[in-house]
């Protein structure tokens, strides 16, 4: 069963069993893990088990959640030994540990690195270098030693699964091979940060895992130079002078040779110590672990890329669903109103996104017209945009005009739990019975209306107001007009106007306006024009915005509207939902 130890905090040592599908640690007293603490959120966190692994979440908490001191923004995989830090509280995770077999006891305890490189200058009882990269080394190795090392590990590791479990056989099988060595270690580089964790550890002894000790100067020397390093007798190394891990480890050799992926970059390193003074580790044990560290890097390489590999596909069914439950917000048809038609389209620039565009019916006949554009992309957008289509339903049927409907909006979203997001919306309501409309624009792009003679206006400029989010709002103000037959109204997000061509040019707004003035004819040969004229224009360059279109018209060969005043920004009821 996995576990979170904490390592930082009031309960500093405190072990909490990973025992359900979904583990939440918050303030609230009903949390599964509860962190009483002021700065840590009801419900901050959460550890979800899978077929696939653990992962862990960030509940849009207030002072966010890091992983390995990266703040999480969305669902990542859990690994054995990867942090967790909530304000001040540090947790390590323990996948479900391997049990003790001959070559010594696993577990991957705490390391802290010793800054030992002041010593490494002043003296050292380095007595050999190999350089790892050489071919030529790899062969003078005596045949039988480096047939059975290398028959240990290839065996251990055809039974393991997963890059934990190929580690884990690496350091039973060195164990095994260098009977003197009291303790193995595998340090990985991050391949996010870049930085240098212990993965692994085995030891012959329960009580040589505690306060294990590691120096940075050994092992940063071996990845920059790519050479295997061999010290005789690490207890008399004046590197080592007063350190720690010589207090809590007399070690009196060691070995520390790196694993050369098959680019040339280093993946990390493997090192060896034992702390007996008359089996020290020699310039043949050496050559055999270099030998070994070929071959385990190979392996490690191939688990690795088959780590990436399951996140990546567990990432990509992820991402579809979403992609199919995103779908879900969005309207599935246009509206059949009489005398009026309609065309969307949507295009995201990955498989979700944070555009948003939708009808809401209204009494006596009216329509709600709304289209925003969330701050950002991905995941984090797109749950704000579901967040979005359910509040903007709520504030529509609760105020009596589309600036109040706003106002209300902007109130919920300027919640602390939202941080920096924001929100650019622009909102139409249309009475298709005296064919007005009224439209607020919340820090969006203007609405264009090009009437039936080729007239263009730009509505929602002026009197824009700012974005949903933003606690210095202010009211709102909606501008109003009739639809007269052969008029169309065009509503769009910044992907159009920002998409890029090859040369690094934008499309633009006058590119915009004249395709909208050259096309004549019903709304969707309007949309379809602008859409393919955005294709044509981006040309082979991939996508880097999400696209949303919104276009209503009137139908020609009507009547005249009638007349109203300018001043009537109220709906004709005292409210929406009336």
């Amino acid at each position: 069963m996995a576990e979170l130890r904490q390592i930082e905090g009031p309960d500093r040592g405190r072990v909490f069993p990973i025992d359900a599908d979904c583990v939440v640690l918050g303030r609230h007293p009903h949390c599964n893990i509860v962190l009483d603490i002021g700065a840590v959120s009801r419900q901050h966190a959460q550890i979800v088990r899978t077929p696939t692994g653990y992962f862990v979440e960030d509940l849009n908490s207030r002072n966010g959640t890091f992983l390995n001191e990266q703040r999480l923004h969305g669902r990542r995989p859990l690994r054995h030994g990867d942090r967790i830090r909530i304000c001040d509280l540090v947790f390590v995770f323990h996948d479900a540990p391997s049990s003790t077999g001959e070559g010594g006891q696993s577990t991957l305890t705490e390391a802290a690195w010793v800054e030992d490189e002041e010593r490494f200058r002043t003296g050292s009882t380095i007595m050999s270098r190999l350089d790892a990269t050489s071919p030529t080394n790899r062969l003078q190795v005596n045949p039988e030693a480096k047939l059975r090392a290398l028959m240990e590990i290839s065996q251990n590791l055809g039974k393991a699964i997963g890059l934990e479990q190929v580690l884990d056989k690496v350091l039973q099988s060195l164990l095994n091979v260098f009977t003197q060595a009291d303790r193995g270690f595998v340090i990985l580089r991050d391949q996010s940060t870049g930085k240098l964790i212990p993965r692994a550890v085995r030891s012959r002894r329960p009580e040589d895992q505690e306060n294990l000790r590691i120096s940075k100067t050994i092992v940063n020397a071996v990845v920059q130079s790519k050479q295997a390093v061999l010290s005789a007798d690490v207890a008399t190394d004046s590197r080592f002078d007063l350190s720690q891990s010589i207090a809590d480890f007399p070690i009196h050799s060691v070995m520390c040779v790196p694993l050369i992926g098959s680019d040339g970059t280093v993946l990390g390193v493997i090192q060896m110590d034992t702390r007996q003074r008359r089996a020290r580790f020699t310039q043949e044990d050496l050559e055999v672990l270099v030998s070994v560290a070929s071959l385990v890097a190979v392996v490690v390489e191939n688990a690795i890329l088959h780590e990436v590999s399951v996140r990546e596909e567990l990432l990509r069914r992820e991402l579809a669903l979403a992609h199919q439950v995103q779908q879900g917000f969005l309207p599935s048809s246009p509206p059949k109103i009489d005398n009026y038609e309609f065309f969307d389209h949507y295009d995201p620039a990955h498989e979700i996104g944070g555009d948003y565009f939708d009808y809401v019916s209204l009494p006596a006949k009216r329509l709600a017209i709304v289209l925003a554009d969330v701050s950002g992309k991905g995941i984090a957008a797109a749950l704000l945009m579901a967040k979005l289509s359910a509040e903007m339903r709520y504030c529509l049927v609760s105020e009596g005009s589309p600036q109040a409907a706003l106002k209300r909006l902007n109130n919920i979203f300027c919640s602390e739990r939202w941080e920096d997001r924001f929100i650019t919306m622009i909102l139409a309501i249309l009475d298709p019975i005296t064919h007005r409309f009224w439209l607020v624009n919340a820090g969006h792009y203007p609405a264009i209306l090009r009437r039936a003679d080729g007239r263009i206006e730009i509505l929602g400029e002026t009197n824009a107001g700012l974005p949903i989010g933003d606690p210095k709002n202010g009211e709102y103000v909606a501008e109003t007009g009739v639809f007269e037959p052969g008029d169309v109204l065009v509503l769009y997000t910044d992907g159009m106007l920002d998409a890029l061509n090859e040369f690094g040019e934008s499309f633009g707004q006058d590119r915009l306006l004249e395709v909208i003035r050259q096309t004549s004819g019903p709304v969707t040969e309007i949309g379809n024009a602008l859409v393919n004229a955005v294709h044509r224009f981006v040309g082979p360059r991939a996508q880097t915005d999400d696209i949303c279109l919104v276009i209503l018209g009137r139908s020609a060969n009507q009547g005249s509207a009638d007349q109203f005043s300018e001043e009537d920004h109220q709906l004709p009821s005292a409210k929406l939902s009336d």
